[in-house]
């Protein structure tokens, strides 16, 4: 039952990224360019979206399970830390040159489209480094040394 509800979940985010626009590039860029024919359609498709989620999120924020039964893994990290701000940084900046992000690259990819292929292995090529580096050991900095009292004080 779970494998046919998440189907189908899919299959209805995917027909309304594809009717939202949200897998056009074109239109995308065009929400994007403030400074010159700017599309303002995605923004009431974000706040169509952000009026559906928050009361669901609220109604969920409490509970441990899905309604199938499946444990929910709601993020409970609010910090506001460098890595968030570059993550968020470096993903404006890929979905501002290409127009994709990652919902509507697997759309795209699905549709056969070429440039989603590049977009999708690049996808995956960053969230294979972004693994790497977080299972290698921390960096441990050696501990600046303090010049002795007496070697410095010549001035």
């Amino acid at each position: 039952m779970n494998i046919v509800s998440a189907f189908f979940a899919g299959l209805l985010f995917g027909v309304g990224l594809i009717v939202a626009g949200m897998a056009n590039p074109a239109k995308v860029l065009a929400f994007l360019d403030l400074a010159g024919a700017w599309d303002p359609s995605l923004a009431l498709v974000m706040g169509a979206a952000i009026a559906v989620g928050l009361p669901v999120f609220a109604a969920f924020g409490r509970r441990r399970a899905s309604l199938l039964g499946e444990p929910l893994q709601i993020p409970a990290n609010r910090t506001i830390d460098r890595r968030l701000i570059a993550g968020s940084a470096l993903f404006g900046v890929g979905w501002g040159m290409a127009g994709i992000c990652p919902g509507p690259a697997v759309v795209l990819l699905g549709a056969g489209v070429p440039r989603a292929v590049l977009f999708v292995a690049a996808m995956l090529a960053g969230m294979a480094l972004f693994e790497w580096l977080e299972q290698r050991p921390a960096r441990r900095r050696a501990p600046l040394r303090e010049s002795t009292a007496g070697a410095d004080s010549d001035s």
